[in-house]
């Protein structure tokens, strides 16, 4: 039996981490710099390089949406896990 649990009103899994599967590469790279960045600056240190890895997330993730590598969903979870953009979820 799955233990996954379901949003009643949309049906999709709660736990959005699948949204992160099949990433393109260069996709993965920028989300990796970014996480290290983000474990810097939360340790209360600061990254001198944090912007620059926040706006190449930031176009990658315009990229991979608008040439359809990744859907509007994906990119929406990545922008608001990865950037820390609020945003209205539509799902």
């Amino acid at each position: 039996m799955s233990s996954t649990k379901y949003n009643e009103k949309t049906g999709l899994p709660e736990d959005e981490t699948y949204l992160e599967k099949g990433l393109p590469p260069y996709l993965l790279t920028s989300l990796e710099a970014m996480k290290k960045s983000w474990a810097i600056e939360d340790a209360g240190k600061r990254d001198l390089h944090w912007d620059l890895y926040w706006c190449e997330l930031n176009a990658d993730i315009n990229s991979a949406e608008v040439d359809q590598e990744i859907s509007r969903r994906q990119a929406e979870y990545l922008r608001r896990k990865y950037l820390r953009m609020k945003g209205e979820k539509e799902w």
